[in-house]
Protein backbone atom coordinates (compact mmCIF):
# COMPACT_ATOMS: atom_id res chain seq x y z
CA UNK A 1 0.00 0.00 0.00
CA UNK A 2 1.47 3.64 -0.85
CA UNK A 3 0.70 5.25 2.30
CA UNK A 4 0.90 8.91 0.75
CA UNK A 5 -1.87 8.05 -1.12
CA UNK A 6 -4.12 6.45 0.66
CA UNK A 7 -3.76 9.48 3.26
CA UNK A 8 -4.68 11.51 0.07
CA UNK A 9 -7.39 9.76 -0.52
CA UNK A 10 -8.60 10.25 3.15
CA UNK A 11 -8.23 14.18 2.93
CA UNK A 12 -10.20 14.05 0.12
CA UNK A 13 -13.31 11.93 1.26
CA UNK A 14 -13.45 14.44 4.81
CA UNK A 15 -12.81 18.00 3.26
CA UNK A 16 -14.75 17.46 0.03
CA UNK A 17 -17.33 15.23 0.63
CA UNK A 18 -20.26 14.64 -2.17
CA UNK A 19 -23.39 14.54 0.18
CA UNK A 20 -26.49 13.17 -1.83
CA UNK A 21 -28.98 15.55 -0.27
CA UNK A 22 -27.58 18.19 -1.81
CA UNK A 23 -25.96 17.17 -5.03
CA UNK A 24 -28.55 15.32 -6.71
CA UNK A 25 -31.69 18.01 -7.11
CA UNK A 26 -34.33 15.56 -5.43
CA UNK A 27 -36.93 18.28 -5.98
CA UNK A 28 -36.81 18.12 -9.89
CA UNK A 29 -39.77 15.71 -11.65
CA UNK A 30 -38.98 13.74 -14.60
CA UNK A 31 -39.60 15.93 -17.75
CA UNK A 32 -41.91 14.10 -20.45
CA UNK A 33 -38.81 14.02 -22.57
CA UNK A 34 -36.59 12.26 -20.39
CA UNK A 35 -36.31 8.61 -19.69
CA UNK A 36 -34.90 6.33 -16.91
CA UNK A 37 -32.45 4.09 -18.76
CA UNK A 38 -30.61 4.39 -22.39
CA UNK A 39 -32.43 2.08 -24.73
CA UNK A 40 -29.32 0.53 -26.29
CA UNK A 41 -28.91 -1.30 -21.80
CA UNK A 42 -33.03 -1.89 -22.10
CA UNK A 43 -33.82 -5.33 -22.79
CA UNK A 44 -35.80 -5.59 -25.75
CA UNK A 45 -34.19 -3.38 -27.57
CA UNK A 46 -32.42 -4.51 -31.21
CA UNK A 47 -36.07 -6.87 -31.24
CA UNK A 48 -38.41 -6.40 -33.75
CA UNK A 49 -40.93 -6.84 -30.62
CA UNK A 50 -39.29 -3.33 -29.75
CA UNK A 51 -40.57 -1.36 -32.70
CA UNK A 52 -44.36 -2.77 -31.70
CA UNK A 53 -44.44 -1.29 -28.23
CA UNK A 54 -46.16 2.42 -27.36
CA UNK A 55 -43.30 5.35 -26.29
CA UNK A 56 -45.16 5.10 -22.69
CA UNK A 57 -44.46 1.35 -22.91
CA UNK A 58 -40.80 1.85 -23.91
CA UNK A 59 -40.76 4.37 -21.04
CA UNK A 60 -41.56 2.23 -18.48
CA UNK A 61 -39.98 -0.52 -19.58
CA UNK A 62 -36.23 1.40 -19.04
CA UNK A 63 -37.73 2.96 -15.35
CA UNK A 64 -38.83 -0.59 -14.29
CA UNK A 65 -35.40 -2.17 -15.94
CA UNK A 66 -33.54 0.37 -14.36
CA UNK A 67 -35.20 -0.61 -10.71
CA UNK A 68 -33.69 -3.83 -11.14
CA UNK A 69 -30.19 -2.45 -11.95
CA UNK A 70 -30.07 0.17 -9.24
CA UNK A 71 -31.24 -2.66 -6.35
CA UNK A 72 -28.52 -4.99 -7.89
CA UNK A 73 -26.43 -1.65 -6.74
CA UNK A 74 -27.32 -1.50 -3.29
CA UNK A 75 -27.02 -5.44 -2.84
CA UNK A 76 -23.28 -5.06 -4.40
CA UNK A 77 -22.59 -2.20 -1.85
CA UNK A 78 -23.98 -3.80 0.71
CA UNK A 79 -22.17 -6.67 0.31
CA UNK A 80 -18.99 -4.99 -0.21
CA UNK A 81 -19.45 -3.62 3.29
CA UNK A 82 -19.63 -6.77 4.63
CA UNK A 83 -16.25 -7.62 3.28
CA UNK A 84 -14.89 -4.33 4.43
CA UNK A 85 -16.17 -4.92 7.92
CA UNK A 86 -14.41 -8.54 7.95
CA UNK A 87 -10.86 -7.02 6.60
CA UNK A 88 -11.52 -3.71 9.36
CA UNK A 89 -11.29 -6.80 12.39
CA UNK A 90 -7.84 -8.06 10.72
CA UNK A 91 -6.30 -4.57 11.37
CA UNK A 92 -5.10 -1.62 13.75
CA UNK A 93 -6.93 1.15 14.58
CA UNK A 94 -4.02 3.52 13.58
CA UNK A 95 -3.34 1.63 10.52
CA UNK A 96 -4.09 3.87 7.44
CA UNK A 97 -5.42 1.20 5.31
CA UNK A 98 -8.50 0.86 8.31
CA UNK A 99 -8.58 4.46 8.56
CA UNK A 100 -9.38 4.50 4.66
CA UNK A 101 -12.27 1.48 4.80
CA UNK A 102 -14.05 3.42 7.45
CA UNK A 103 -14.29 6.58 4.99
CA UNK A 104 -15.20 3.93 2.54
CA UNK A 105 -17.77 2.41 4.03
CA UNK A 106 -19.53 5.90 5.10
CA UNK A 107 -19.60 6.35 1.57
CA UNK A 108 -20.73 3.04 0.42
CA UNK A 109 -23.38 3.36 3.10
CA UNK A 110 -24.51 6.79 1.67
CA UNK A 111 -24.87 5.10 -1.28
CA UNK A 112 -27.30 2.95 -0.65
CA UNK A 113 -29.29 5.32 1.00
CA UNK A 114 -29.02 7.11 -2.45
CA UNK A 115 -30.10 3.97 -4.96
CA UNK A 116 -32.78 3.46 -2.39
CA UNK A 117 -34.24 6.97 -2.55
CA UNK A 118 -34.13 7.09 -6.53
CA UNK A 119 -35.95 3.94 -6.75
CA UNK A 120 -38.77 5.66 -4.46
CA UNK A 121 -38.14 8.85 -6.86
CA UNK A 122 -39.48 7.27 -9.82
CA UNK A 123 -42.08 5.27 -8.03
CA UNK A 124 -39.98 1.87 -8.32
CA UNK A 125 -40.80 -1.47 -6.94
CA UNK A 126 -38.28 -3.90 -6.84
CA UNK A 127 -39.28 -7.27 -7.76
CA UNK A 128 -38.01 -9.45 -4.92
CA UNK A 129 -35.34 -11.68 -5.71
CA UNK A 130 -36.00 -15.73 -6.51
CA UNK A 131 -35.78 -18.17 -4.06
CA UNK A 132 -31.84 -19.44 -5.75
CA UNK A 133 -30.86 -15.78 -5.66
CA UNK A 134 -31.66 -15.15 -1.65
CA UNK A 135 -29.56 -18.78 -1.46
CA UNK A 136 -26.75 -18.04 -2.85
CA UNK A 137 -26.61 -14.35 -1.63
CA UNK A 138 -26.85 -15.85 2.16
CA UNK A 139 -24.28 -18.54 1.19
CA UNK A 140 -21.55 -16.62 -0.06
CA UNK A 141 -21.94 -14.04 2.43
CA UNK A 142 -21.84 -15.96 5.32
CA UNK A 143 -19.63 -18.83 4.20
CA UNK A 144 -16.95 -17.24 1.30
CA UNK A 145 -13.88 -16.08 2.67
CA UNK A 146 -12.83 -12.78 3.15
CA UNK A 147 -10.80 -12.74 -0.35
CA UNK A 148 -13.58 -14.61 -2.45
CA UNK A 149 -16.19 -11.94 -1.26
CA UNK A 150 -13.56 -8.97 -1.97
CA UNK A 151 -13.62 -10.72 -5.85
CA UNK A 152 -17.52 -10.85 -5.90
CA UNK A 153 -18.04 -7.53 -4.51
CA UNK A 154 -15.50 -5.99 -7.16
CA UNK A 155 -17.22 -7.58 -10.05
CA UNK A 156 -20.66 -6.22 -9.23
CA UNK A 157 -18.94 -2.59 -8.82
CA UNK A 158 -17.15 -3.06 -12.36
CA UNK A 159 -21.06 -3.46 -14.11
CA UNK A 160 -21.92 -0.75 -11.81
CA UNK A 161 -19.48 1.75 -13.59
CA UNK A 162 -20.35 0.45 -17.14
CA UNK A 163 -24.41 1.03 -16.60
CA UNK A 164 -23.43 3.96 -14.30
CA UNK A 165 -21.51 5.47 -17.71
CA UNK A 166 -24.08 5.32 -20.54
CA UNK A 167 -26.47 6.59 -18.01
CA UNK A 168 -24.88 9.75 -16.86
CA UNK A 169 -23.44 11.02 -19.90
CA UNK A 170 -26.93 10.77 -21.76
CA UNK A 171 -28.69 13.88 -22.00
CA UNK A 172 -31.75 11.90 -22.88
CA UNK A 173 -31.84 10.76 -18.65
CA UNK A 174 -33.76 12.11 -15.94
CA UNK A 175 -31.47 15.15 -14.28
CA UNK A 176 -31.40 12.79 -10.53
CA UNK A 177 -30.13 9.72 -12.23
CA UNK A 178 -27.80 11.34 -14.46
CA UNK A 179 -26.67 13.25 -10.94
CA UNK A 180 -26.67 9.92 -8.86
CA UNK A 181 -24.74 9.11 -11.04
CA UNK A 182 -22.32 11.31 -11.22
CA UNK A 183 -21.91 11.03 -7.67
CA UNK A 184 -21.13 7.55 -7.71
CA UNK A 185 -18.56 7.32 -9.98
CA UNK A 186 -16.69 10.44 -8.16
CA UNK A 187 -16.29 8.80 -5.22
CA UNK A 188 -15.72 4.95 -7.14
CA UNK A 189 -12.72 6.23 -8.78
CA UNK A 190 -11.05 7.09 -5.06
CA UNK A 191 -12.80 3.74 -4.14
CA UNK A 192 -11.01 1.90 -7.13
CA UNK A 193 -7.41 3.00 -6.82
CA UNK A 194 -7.17 1.47 -3.15
CA UNK A 195 -9.23 -1.40 -4.76
CA UNK A 196 -6.15 -2.31 -6.99
CA UNK A 197 -4.12 -2.02 -4.20
CA UNK A 198 -5.69 -4.20 -2.28
CA UNK A 199 -6.45 -7.04 -5.25
CA UNK A 200 -2.09 -7.25 -5.83
CA UNK A 201 -1.97 -8.40 -1.89
CA UNK A 202 -4.65 -11.59 -2.99
CA UNK A 203 -3.51 -12.17 -6.40
CA UNK A 204 0.39 -11.97 -5.47
CA UNK A 205 -0.52 -15.14 -3.34
CA UNK A 206 -2.43 -16.93 -5.48
CA UNK A 207 -1.78 -19.84 -7.16
CA UNK A 208 -3.41 -21.44 -10.69
CA UNK A 209 -5.77 -22.89 -8.55
CA UNK A 210 -6.67 -20.45 -6.58
CA UNK A 211 -6.77 -17.72 -9.53
CA UNK A 212 -9.39 -20.55 -11.24
CA UNK A 213 -11.56 -19.98 -7.70
CA UNK A 214 -11.61 -16.14 -8.14
CA UNK A 215 -12.08 -16.24 -12.02
CA UNK A 216 -15.55 -18.48 -11.22
CA UNK A 217 -16.99 -16.56 -7.92
CA UNK A 218 -16.71 -13.57 -10.34
CA UNK A 219 -18.47 -15.34 -13.35
CA UNK A 220 -21.22 -16.70 -10.91
CA UNK A 221 -21.35 -13.11 -9.52
CA UNK A 222 -22.01 -11.35 -12.62
CA UNK A 223 -24.50 -14.06 -13.86
CA UNK A 224 -26.60 -13.45 -10.42
CA UNK A 225 -26.61 -9.84 -10.99
CA UNK A 226 -27.37 -10.29 -14.63
CA UNK A 227 -30.43 -12.66 -13.82
CA UNK A 228 -31.48 -9.23 -11.74
CA UNK A 229 -32.20 -7.10 -14.43
CA UNK A 230 -34.46 -9.46 -17.04
CA UNK A 231 -37.87 -10.60 -15.28
CA UNK A 232 -40.95 -11.52 -16.90
CA UNK A 233 -43.36 -9.45 -14.26
CA UNK A 234 -42.02 -6.65 -15.91
CA UNK A 235 -43.68 -7.36 -19.56
CA UNK A 236 -46.56 -7.78 -17.42
CA UNK A 237 -46.47 -5.01 -15.25
CA UNK A 238 -45.78 -2.84 -19.25
CA UNK A 239 -49.02 -4.35 -21.34
CA UNK A 240 -47.51 -7.05 -23.74
CA UNK A 241 -49.80 -10.20 -24.50
CA UNK A 242 -47.52 -13.48 -23.69
CA UNK A 243 -45.02 -12.04 -21.21
CA UNK A 244 -43.76 -15.82 -20.68
CA UNK A 245 -42.54 -15.52 -24.66
CA UNK A 246 -41.38 -12.14 -24.11
CA UNK A 247 -39.28 -13.33 -21.59
CA UNK A 248 -37.34 -16.04 -23.35
CA UNK A 249 -36.70 -13.97 -26.44
CA UNK A 250 -35.52 -10.66 -24.29
CA UNK A 251 -33.20 -13.30 -22.24
CA UNK A 252 -31.33 -14.23 -25.10
CA UNK A 253 -30.96 -10.75 -26.54
CA UNK A 254 -29.55 -9.37 -23.24
CA UNK A 255 -27.57 -12.13 -22.82
CA UNK A 256 -25.54 -11.11 -26.23
CA UNK A 257 -25.98 -6.94 -25.51
CA UNK A 258 -24.98 -7.78 -22.06
CA UNK A 259 -21.92 -9.27 -23.34
CA UNK A 260 -20.85 -6.86 -26.59
CA UNK A 261 -21.59 -3.57 -23.66
CA UNK A 262 -20.87 -4.77 -20.14
CA UNK A 263 -17.80 -6.95 -20.03
CA UNK A 264 -14.97 -5.52 -21.64
CA UNK A 265 -13.59 -4.03 -18.27
CA UNK A 266 -14.37 -6.96 -16.48
CA UNK A 267 -12.48 -9.27 -18.68
CA UNK A 268 -9.81 -7.34 -18.39
CA UNK A 269 -9.53 -7.09 -14.90
CA UNK A 270 -9.58 -10.60 -14.73
CA UNK A 271 -6.91 -11.13 -17.08
CA UNK A 272 -4.55 -8.94 -15.56
CA UNK A 273 -3.87 -11.27 -12.96
CA UNK A 274 -4.32 -14.66 -14.57
CA UNK A 275 -7.79 -15.25 -13.98
CA UNK A 276 -8.26 -16.52 -17.51
CA UNK A 277 -7.41 -20.13 -18.11
CA UNK A 278 -8.01 -23.41 -19.57
CA UNK A 279 -10.46 -24.26 -16.80
CA UNK A 280 -12.33 -20.80 -16.88
CA UNK A 281 -12.39 -19.31 -20.81
CA UNK A 282 -15.04 -21.69 -21.53
CA UNK A 283 -17.54 -20.96 -18.64
CA UNK A 284 -17.09 -17.36 -19.52
CA UNK A 285 -18.25 -18.18 -23.13
CA UNK A 286 -20.96 -20.64 -22.16
CA UNK A 287 -22.98 -18.94 -19.05
CA UNK A 288 -22.02 -15.12 -20.04
CA UNK A 289 -21.53 -15.23 -23.73
CA UNK A 290 -18.09 -13.85 -23.59
CA UNK A 291 -15.67 -13.16 -26.33
CA UNK A 292 -12.53 -14.52 -25.06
Amino acid sequence: MDVKEIERLIKISKEHPLMPETYIPWHEQPKPEEIFLPEILTSLQGLDIYNTLTDTQKLELGRHELVQVIASYAWGECLFCLFMTRHLLTLPADNVEHRFLLRELIEEFRHQEMFTQAIMQISGKPIKQSGMHKFIGHFSNKYLPADYLFMGSVSVELVTDVYGNYTRKNPQVYQVLRKMFDLHNIEEARHILFTKSLLKTYSAKAGYIKRTLYSYVILLNIYFVRTMYVKREIYERIGMENPDKVYELASKNFKQKFADKCLHDIIEFVDSWKGLNNATRWAWRWVLGAKV
